[in-house]
């Protein structure tokens, strides 16, 4: 009988195989110190922190929210989307819980679940998806990408996030020991240099991570910026990670566009979404990715390591939405928002602080030179005081030394919220 073992990876000493309660080193790096270098003598001892912990730090977006809440304010900073879920979705979870759907579920999700994603991409993203072999179920879209890096990228690895870039992307990456390459979008227009992308890309680089729409600008990839993706991913051989958590939320007519339907991506893109902001229900953490059949059991066990599996009520609450929602749902969410849009806009515009007024998404990047302080997180407690609104440093969304200047203003809110919000807007532009 051939004992199993499992393969750890430890900075500086190189890959070790965990056999019995022994480890046995495959390579040495040059900071290794023998047999024992990974359990420190009883003269070496001296407890810290692990060597990423310290740049791992909590998001602005948190702190922010924290903070306004401390001063009963309005919180534009987070995006929690605190508007009411759909009722077919509320009486769903409630009616789970009561059935007794309150136990693990299998590793990819319940089966009336993924069947119903497999029906919506099939519909809405003209993506073909075997419920039983290309869908995973998962703790949020975060948690997807959570497993799909963990899955797919060695320490070490480069991917390239395009700027202004989600920070729990960069984070999950570093968080790994991957590193994020960024790659600087058009400010205010968010339009890309391909020759930038090229450019970037090293023999480390294994993958590239779109978010469309986008977390914080709102961009929306057209076809032809997903043609140039999908050129050079093919050329270099990339992973392509697709977030596209706001993909009903487009505005002004525009369309959203699944990466893998680009020719020649299917087999090599990691298609991430989720319910959290579609149907209201952030707190519940119910996300999905699709992918070719041949990733997905890999990055299923690491989202078996890390979650177990996502809520067993919510995940019947969110096949029932997905069955009984019509599409006019889903229309009407593109309308309501482009209204909030338009209104949040008009306010920050009349404040004196420009809006980059996005093509999708829920946020929106404002110019705030005119507010006093000397970087972004200054300017946006000093907003906070003077206003009452909380809103997240740009700076959070960019290289250091960049973004210091800009605002993240989160618009989905309940109508009363947003109307407080804008008229302390105006207020403060007066």
């Amino acid at each position: 009988m051939v004992q199993e073992s499992l393969l750890w990876f430890f900075p500086d000493c190189g890959n070790v195989h965990l056999q019995g309660s022994r480890l046995a080193p495959l390579y040495r790096g040059p900071h290794c110190r023998g047999r024992h270098a990974f359990m420190p003598s009883t003269t070496e001892k001296h407890l810290h922190l692990s060597e990423i912990a310290p740049r791992i730090v909590q998001s602005e977006i948190r702190s922010m929210t924290v903070e306004c809440d401390a001063v009963g304010g309005v919180n534009l900073a987070q995006g929690v989307c605190d508007t009411p879920l759909p009722a077919v979705v509320e009486e769903a979870a409630i009616r789970a819980i009561r059935d007794g759907y309150n136990i693990y579920t299998r590793l990819d999700g319940v089966a009336v679940l993924r069947q119903a994603i497999a029906e919506k991409l099939e519909r809405h993203n003209h993506l073909s998806a075997d419920p039983d072999k290309q869908i995973l179920v998962t703790s949020g879209a975060t948690g997807a990408m959570a497993a799909a890096c963990m899955a797919l990228f060695d320490p070490g690895d480069q991917v390239i996030l395009f700027e202004p870039f989600y920070g729990y992307h960069a984070n999950t990456l570093l968080s790994m020991r991957v590193e994020p390459v960024l790659v600087e979008m058009e400010p205010f227009t968010w339009k890309i240099d391909y020759d930038r992308v090229r450019a970037a890309i090293t023999p480390r680089t294994r993958g590239l991570i779109v978010n469309s729409p986008g977390n914080p600008c709102g961009k929306i990839f057209t076809r032809p910026e997903l043609e140039a993706i999908a050129e050079l991913a093919i050329e270099h051989d990339l992973f392509v990670l697709t977030d596209e958590i706001y993909e009903y939320f487009v505005y002004d007519g525009q369309s959203h566009i699944s990466p893998a339907t680009i020719l020649g991506m299917a087999e090599r893109t990691i298609t991430i979404s989720g319910f959290s902001k579609t149907f209201s229900m952030t707190g519940w953490r119910v996300g999905y990715l699709t992918a070719s059949s041949e990733w997905i059991p890999a990055i299923g066990y690491f989202h078996d390591l890390q979650y177990v599996c996502t809520p067993s009520p919510f995940q019947y609450a969110a096949a029932a939405g997905l069955r009984a929602l019509p599409d006019s749902f889903y229309h009407g969410l593109a309308t309501e928002y482009q209204e909030k849009r338009d209104q949040i806009c008009d306010a920050l515009a009349a404040a004196g602080l420009s809006p980059a007024v996005p093509a999708g998404a829920y946020y929106v990047l404002a110019d705030a030179t005119r507010i006093e302080g000397d970087t972004a997180s200054l300017k946006a407690r000093n907003l906070l005081r003077a206003t009452g609104i909380g809103a997240v440093a740009g700076s959070a969304f960019f290289g250091q030394g960049r973004g210091e200047n800009m605002l993240r203003f989160c618009f989905a809110k309940q109508a009363s919220e947003l109307d407080r919000a804008c008229t302390a807007l105006r207020n403060f532009g007066v």
